[in-house]
């Protein structure tokens, strides 16, 4: 494990001690739990936006022209 220091407002300061009262936990610790699942959610994230991209796109039409954004048909 590493040490780090990290400079937040005072307020913030003070919920993450309450919040970690809370939890019966330490700031440290509480700040390492929520930058892991942080991480946890932009790497799951990521792994979900780069499968959508990989995936080969089927667009398949009739030949009718697709309805305007009002709802009217366009004359055809």
């Amino acid at each position: 494990m590493k040490n780090v220091t990290v400079t937040m407002e005072d307020s913030v300061a003070e919920w993450a001690r309450m919040e970690a009262a809370r939890r019966n936990t330490s700031v440290s610790r509480l700040v390492g739990q929520m930058l892991a699942e942080k991480m946890r959610h932009d790497d799951a994230y990521e792994r979900a936006m780069n499968e959508w991209r990989s995936r080969q796109r089927v667009y398949r039409s009739d030949g009718t022209p697709y309805p305007k954004r009002d709802g009217s048909r366009r004359p055809g």
